[in-house]
C-alpha cells in the first residue's frame, strides 16, 4: 500500500472508481427497478423517506471528514511523512467510531418520531432497519478516505461492488417475500428492501478492515508526527466546512421533503392521488437523475487528493491541468445525460417500470425538468470539489444555502398551488442547482490561478448534446411507428427506446470527434489512453 508504484494517476483513479460505479449502478438497477415495481409509488415514498433521513446523518458524519483525511494523507505521503500518515488513520478511526455510535442511536431510537415528522408514520420500520448502516458507513468512509489519499482507489471500488451485490442478494428477495408471500404491506416491504442495504454495509466494512490489516505499512520513517490533538484539529478545520456545505444540502433536502409532503397534504382534497403516491412518482424520476452524478463522484474523489498533492509540491500548473480535465470530462458526460433523460423521459420510464405504467406516465413530465436539473447537479458536485481542493471549503456552504433557500421557498408556493402541485418539486430543484452551480463556477473562475475558459469547455458539448437530443427524439418516433405492429406495446416501446439511445450515442460520439471536443491530454493518464488517442486521431 505504501508502494509509490501502485499510486494511480488522477484520471486513472477516476477511471477505477468510474468502472466500479458502472458495475454498482448496473447491479443497483437490477435491485432498484424490481423493488420499485414490487413496492409501488406508496412504498417508494417510505423507502425514500428512510433514505433521506439516513443521508442527512450520513452526510454529517462522512461528507467532509473523509475528504479531509484524504487530503491530509495525500499531503503527508507527498512529503514522505509516513509516521504522520499512519497516526492520522489511528486518530481518525476513533473519531468516526464515536460519530457512528451517536448517529446510529439517534436514528434507531428516534425512528417513530422521525417518520411522524415527515408526515408518513409508516416509514418508521424502514428508518429503524437502516439505522445500523450509519455506524458502518462512518468507519467505511474513514478507511476509504485514507486509501484514496494514497491515490489507491481500488479498495473503495471493490467495497462498493460488494455493497451492491449483497444489497441485491438480500434486499430484493426480502421485499418480494414480505409483500408477495407474507402480504404484510408495502411499509414492511420497504423495510425488507432496506435490510439489504444494512447487511451490505456490514460486509463492506469487514472487507475494508481486512484490507487495511493485511496491507498495513511498516516502512521505517524518521518523521515525528504531530500530537493526536493537532491532527484532530487539522481534520476538523478542513472537514467541518466541507461537512457544513454538504450537510446543508442534505438537511435542506430533508426539510424540502417535509414541506412538499405537508403542502400536498394541505391540498389533498384537490389532488388526483394521495400525497404519498405523488411523492413516490416524483421519486421514480429522482432515481434516474441520481445516476449521472454518481459518475461525477469518482472524478471528485480523485480530484481532491491529486490537486492537494500537487499544491503541496507547489506544482500549480499540474493542479490546473487536473481541474481543466475534470471540467471537460463532466461537460462531456453530464450534458448529454441530462438532455437524454429529458427528451426520452416517458419511454424510458415505461421501459423501466412495466408493473407501474400509470406511475411511469405520471412521472414523465417531472423527469423532463429533472433531466435538465441533472446537468447542474453534476456541475455543483464537481465545482464543490474544485473549491475544496483549493482550500476554499467555506464557499460551498454559502452557495448551498442560497440554492437550498431557493428550493424551499419555491416549493412552498408552487407545490401548495393545486394547479401545479407535485410539478413544483422538479421546478424548484432545477432552480436550486442552477443557482448553486452558477455561483460555484463564478468562484472557481475568481480563485483559479489560471482562469478556466468556460465558453471553450462548455459550448461544443452543449451543441453536440442538443443535436444528440433532437436525433434521439426523431429516432424514437421513427422506431415506435415502425414497431407499432408488434403484439406487445411494452416490447415495441422497449425496442424503440433502446434503438433511439444507441443511435443517439453513436451520433454524439461522432460529434465529439468531429468537433474535437476530446483532447489527447484528457486521455494521457487513462490506462492505454495514449494508444486510444492515437486511434481516434486526437490532438
Amino acid at each position: 500500500m505504501a508502494n509509490q508504484g501502485k499510486k494511480q494517476s488522477f484520471l486513472g483513479g477516476a477511471a477505477t472508481l468510474a468502472g466500479a460505479v458502472a458495475v454498482v449502478k448496473l447491479i443497483g438497477a437490477v435491485y432498484r427497478l424490481p423493488v420499485n415495481n414490487i413496492l409501488s409509488a406508496e412504498g417508494k415514498t417510505y423507502f425514500n423517506i428512510a433514505y433521506n433521513v439516513y443521508n442527512v446523518l450520513l452526510t454529517i458524519s462522512t461528507a467532509g471528514l473523509p475528504l479531509a483525511i484524504s487530503r491530509l494523507t495525500s499531503q503527508a505521503q507527498a512529503l514522505g511523512h509516513l509516521n504522520e500518515r499512519r497516526k492520522l488513520l489511528r486518530t481518525a478511526i476513533w473519531l468516526f467510531f464515536g460519530l457512528g455510535v451517536v448517529l446510529s442511536a439517534l436514528m434507531m431510537f428516534g425512528s417513530t418520531q422521525l417518520a411522524q415528522l415527515m408526515h408518513q408514520p409508516n416509514a418508521a420500520p424502514s428508518i429503524l432497519v437502516l439505522s445500523p448502516a450509519v455506524f458502518c458507513m462512518c468507519l467505511l468512509a474513514c478507511m476509504r478516505g485514507y486509501t484514496q489519499g494514497q491515490g489507491n482507489m481500488k479498495p473503495t471500488a471493490v467495497s462498493q461492488v460488494l455493497e451492491v451485490l449483497f444489497k441485491l442478494g438480500i434486499g430484493l428477495p426480502a421485499a418480494w417475500y414480505v409483500v408477495r408471500s407474507l402480504h404484510l404491506g408495502v411499509d414492511y416491504g420497504a423495510a425488507a428492501a432496506i435490510l439489504g442495504v444494512t447487511v451490505s454495509e456490514v460486509i463492506a466494512l469487514g472487507f475494508m478492515g481486512l484490507y487495511l490489516f493485511r496491507n498495513r505499512d511498516t516502512t521505517p520513517s524518521d518523521d515525528v508526527p504531530p500530537p493526536a490533538g493537532t491532527l484532530m484539529r487539522q481534520v476538523l478545520s478542513i472537514g467541518v466546512p466541507i461537512t457544513l456545505s454538504n450537510s446543508a444540502m442534505s438537511i435542506i433536502t430533508l426539510l424540502d421533503t417535509q414541506i412538499v409532503l405537508s403542502r400536498l397534504d394541505s391540498i389533498s382534497a384537490q389532488l388526483p392521488s394521495s400525497p404519498a403516491v405523488l411523492y413516490g412518482q416524483y421519486g421514480l424520476g429522482t432515481d434516474l437523475v441520481n445516476l449521472p452524478p454518481s459518475f461525477v463522484f469518482p472524478v471528485t474523489m480523485s480530484l481532491i487528493p491529486f490537486v492537494a498533492a500537487a499544491l503541496a509540491r507547489q506544482e500549480h500548473a499540474r493542479a490546473n491541468r487536473v481541474v481543466s480535465s475534470a471540467l471537460r470530462l463532466i461537460a462531456l458526460l453530464a450534458i448529454p445525460a441530462g438532455i437524454g433523460l429529458s427528451v426520452l423521459s416517458e419511454p424510458i420510464l415505461l421501459l423501466l417500470y412495466p408493473a407501474q405504467p400509470q406511475d411511469a406516465l405520471a412521472c414523465a413530465p417531472l423527469l423532463r425538468v429533472q433531466g435538465v436539473a441533472c446537468i447542474f447537479i453534476c456541475l455543483m458536485n464537481l465545482t464543490n470539489a474544485i473549491l475544496q481542493s483549493y482550500g476554499r471549503e467555506k464557499l460551498p456552504i454559502w452557495t448551498m444555502i442560497a440554492g437550498g433557500v431557493t428550493k424551499i421557498v419555491m416549493n412552498y408556493f408552487l407545490v401548495g398551488n393545486p394547479e401545479i402541485n407535485i410539478m413544483g418539486a422538479p421546478i424548484s430543484t432545477l432552480c436550486c442547482y442552477l443557482v448553486i452551480a452558477g455561483l460555484n463556477l463564478s468562484f472557481v473562475w475568481k480563485y483559479s490561478p489560471e482562469k478556466p475558459r468556460y465558453l471553450q469547455i462548455f459550448a461544443k458539448p452543449v451543441i453536440a448534446s442538443l443535436l444528440m437530443g433532437v436525433s434521439a427524439w426523431a429516432f424514437y418516433g421513427i422506431f415506435s411507428r415502425a414497431l407499432s405492429g408488434l403484439g406487445s406495446a411494452y416490447l415495441g416501446n422497449a425496442a424503440a427506446t433502446m434503438g433511439a439511445i444507441v443511435c443517439a450515442v453513436v451520433i454524439y460520439g461522432v460529434l465529439v470527434l468531429a468537433l474535437r471536443i476530446l483532447r489527447a491530454e484528457d486521455l494521457e493518464s487513462v490506462p492505454h489512453g495514449a494508444k486510444l488517442a492515437e486511434i481516434l486521431h486526437l490532438k
